[in-house]
């Protein structure tokens, strides 16, 4: 709606600015509500719809009866969450001598000043929290993660099998020693019955690692694989250095807050960029030539999604310290597939401020700028003229010069959400160096890695082409 020099277009005026933004808002209205759904409805019903379904005995009545038992406390919780952003006073009353009910009656009043955004945006806060939380844990060791796995590659399938041989040759000399103390017709100690139990166990494991290397030896996608490892080197080397770019704008852009916000009462909100990192400076140059910003845009989300894919893989779906569920190409459980989902919509609802932390600039006022006054003092030092200079825009410009972007709305309705994404994000930064020594200690991974003695989720039929 405005030209570079900082002047509105002839067009943008007060009532059609204010269409374009309502536009807008209610399609975030309608996109968000969709995320709400999908959290709290969709997601839920289909996971346990499919907890049911294990049970052979179980009736499709009976599943979708369950099914919806349980999602209605989901529903319960947004609706909790969906009031409580309502009436949480974002505006004090002018009158401190108020009645309870002018009190009450105000704050119903200015839920209806808001059409409903503070309700929303605290739902969606909340929301975006939780995935704040699922990004550190697992964005963040993805993105040292992901680069450092594609660099190393995987041990070659020919040397771990002759391994797996070996081990298991071992395996059967213990078993036929421990045997040999019964023949007899002695009866072995408890000690040697408990070891011969582990061995025999363990033999079973290692002739199922036999067959899934014996087959991925063999297969063709190996020796795709193995094509292709120039480019995964390349790939690797983009993506580490991919990383460190947002390492380093997320680092200036929260030193920034750190050392010029206005402090932790309004969510650590900086008044201009006083530290500049590469994002917040390419982005809005990008914005002027449509659509690169949202190329840009596009790339920076799915590469999010791309680490935060190579992290629960590699981690798994934990609660605290119980592991629910592994990730495994081909033969992860539909309820694992539906935490994934639902961690990824997570994240990707975190990234929308991901993206204000590593372009602030970018994200509140885009490549906006207005006009100050300026002095402007001739050579003959008798005349002083004041001439309009565009200036870029940023918090401390005047309201009706400068509109802020609708995201940025949402995303700074409540002030503490603010505060708690910042310290996020000093956490965030923590994480990844720490996974990026992990990553950097940590050998080849296993060309069957997630085949061992433990993993339920790994039968013994023919194993997937693709988990090399």
């Amino acid at each position: 709606m405005k030209n570079q020099n900082g002047t509105f277009k002839d067009w943008a005026n007060a009532n059609v600015s204010r269409q374009i933004e309502d536009t807008v808002l209610y399609g975030y209205y309608t996109l968000y509500s969709v995320i709400l759904f999908c959290v709290f409805f969709w997601i839920p019903f289909v996971y346990f719809y499919y907890e049911e379904k294990d049970d052979d005995d179980t009736s499709k009545c009976t599943q979708i009866k369950t099914a919806f038992k349980y999602t209605l406390g989901f529903a319960v919780i947004c609706a909790l969450l969906l009031l409580v952003g309502a009436f949480v006073p974002l505006n004090v009353p002018n009158n401190k001598n108020s009645t309870e009910w002018e009190k009450v009656k105000f704050l119903f009043e200015e839920l209806g000043s808001s059409h409903g955004l503070a309700a929303l945006s605290f739902s969606i806060s909340s929301l975006t929290l939780v995935g704040m939380l699922a990004a550190i844990t697992y964005t963040a060791y993805g993105m040292s993660a992901l680069p450092l796995n594609l660099i190393k590659g995987t041990r070659s399938a020919a040397y771990e099998r002759l391994e797996n041989t070996e081990d298991i040759e071992e395996v059967e000399q213990h078993i036929q020693t421990i045997k040999s103390k019964s023949k007899d017709g002695r009866p072995l100690p408890s000690r040697d019955k408990r070891a011969l139990k582990q061995l025999e166990e363990r033999l079973r494991t290692l002739r199922k690692r036999e067959r899934h290397l014996e087959f991925i030896e063999n297969s063709w996608w190996t020796k795709f694989c193995g094509a292709l490892r120039p480019l995964k080197i390349i790939w690797g080397i983009f993506f580490i250095l991919v990383a460190l770019l947002f390492v380093i704008s997320l680092f200036l852009s929260n030193l920034d807050k750190a050392l010029h916000s206005a402090g932790i009462d309004s969510g650590f909100i900086i008044f201009g960029a006083n530290l500049s990192n590469p994002l917040n400076m390419l982005l809005p140059v990008l914005q002027t030539v449509f659509p690169l910003d949202y190329i840009l845009i596009t790339i920076i989300i799915m590469y999010f999604i791309f680490t935060s894919m190579a992290g629960i893989r590699n981690i798994g779906i934990w609660f605290f310290w119980v592991r629910l569920y592994k990730i495994r190409r081909g033969r992860t459980r539909p309820q694992a597939l539906l935490f994934l989902c639902m961690i990824l919509l997570l994240i990707v609802l975190h990234t929308s401020y991901m993206i204000y932390s590593l372009a602030p600039q970018y994200v509140m006022y885009g490549s906006q700028n207005y006009l100050i006054e300026s002095n402007i003092t001739y050579d003959d030092h008798k005349n002083n003229s004041a001439l309009p200079v565009p200036k870029r825009c940023d918090a401390d410009a005047p309201e009706d010069q400068c509109t802020v972007t609708r995201t940025y709305l949402f995303l700074h309705k409540f002030w503490f959400f603010s505060a708690a994404y910042y310290f996020g994000n000093w956490a965030f930064l923590g994480v990844f160096l720490i996974g990026l020594i992990v990553s950097c200690c940590k050998g080849k991974k296993s060309v069957i890695e997630g085949v061992d003695e433990d993993d339920s989720d790994i039968s013994d039929d023919e194993p997937s082409v693709y988990s090399v």
